[in-house]
């Protein structure tokens, strides 16, 4: 008998929808690089899932939720540079 192999599942910070791992695009928080979004998900560092689509991405992507899961403050410009390259991934990705 053949076992069914484990598929990981994550959760949308913006939707709440849970997906497989390799669905989602992540967002990494690092001591060293800061706040990058991590394409090959396998970055050190506290770690955060979006849904790959647009909506999730620009719109409904809240700054509050996302420190809270990621445990970190962010300024302004971070704030804006990291929604632009999410906006930019999902655009590149289609």
């Amino acid at each position: 008998m053949a076992k069914n192999k484990h598929i990981a599942l994550r959760t949308c910070v913006s939707c709440g929808k849970k997906t497989a791992k390799r669905e989602l695009l992540r967002i990494v928080a690092t001591p060293s690089v800061g706040i990058v979004v991590d394409s090959s998900g396998r970055l050190n560092g506290r770690g955060a899932y979006v849904c790959r689509d647009g909506d999730c991405g620009s719109d409904g992507l809240h700054r509050g939720r996302v420190e809270h899961v990621l445990r970190v403050r962010l300024e302004d410009d971070n704030w804006n540079e990291l929604t632009d390259s999410i906006i930019q991934f999902v655009e590149t990705s289609r």
